[in-house]
């Protein structure tokens, strides 16, 4: 499924550049250990941390895009290092459980 297609049905806010990438399947971690020893390429990440961290990690595993969920403020110093890498953050006011039900509605899965 197209990052486009899913930004648009479940009403993703971009928050940094947008490219248009093929997701494939989503992964829900926090802790940056747990993305980089379990999240696959193509993956989605949903998460409520915003620190410039997450984008080394997120380019390390190379998802798709980061959602940030539970309408998380994301500090201005990690959506420029975010577009300066080409990472793709969306947010929702969604909780991440909420999110993922709704993933699954469209059928997207991990």
């Amino acid at each position: 499924m197209q990052l486009k297609e899913i930004s648009e049905k479940l009403n993703l806010k971009p928050l940094t550049n947008f490219e248009d990438r093929e997701v494939q399947g989503v992964f829900i971690a926090d802790m940056m250990t747990d993305l980089m020893t379990n999240a696959q390429a193509g993956n989605l990440w949903l998460t409520i941390q915003t620190h410039k961290t997450i984008i080394s990690a997120a380019n390390l595993v190379d998802i798709s895009a980061i959602v940030i969920t539970h309408g998380k403020t994301v500090p201005e110093e990690t959506l420029e290092l975010a577009n300066r890498y080409n990472v793709v953050i969306l947010s929702t006011e969604l909780s991440t459980f909420q999110l993922v039900g709704k993933l699954i509605e469209i059928g997207l899965t991990t």
